[in-house]
């Protein structure tokens, strides 16, 4: 299994509406791949370590795919549009990891 994680960086003045990041930019990637994406979580930072301290990271999504070629082969052709979707709902240079899920 594999995890594409793409997370935003917490910094103060940028902006991120969750609402729309939920409800229309994952909607939309998830009808770009299909069915080669197995599941999709949604985080909105709440807190940091040690208490009292902002998030680290203001949201992040993790993509579950069953192997790179899967996750490629279905974001590449639609990565234009998913992209440059990005502007309507935030300035953040988001962070993007893809990882094989050990356990």
């Amino acid at each position: 299994m594999t995890r594409v994680s793409v997370r935003y960086p917490n910094s103060e003045g940028k902006r991120f509406d969750h609402d729309y990041y939920a409800n229309k930019h994952i909607t939309l990637i998830a009808e770009k791949v299909g069915g080669a994406m197995v599941r999709c979580e949604i985080d909105k930072g709440l807190a940091g370590m040690p208490p009292g301290q902002p998030a680290p990271f203001v949201a992040a999504v993790h993509m579950f795919f069953d192997s790179v070629d899967s996750f490629q082969g279905a974001f590449g052709p639609h990565a234009g549009p998913i992209m440059s979707d990005i502007s309507n709902y935030t300035d953040i240079q988001p962070t993007i990891q893809i990882s094989e899920v050990v356990q």
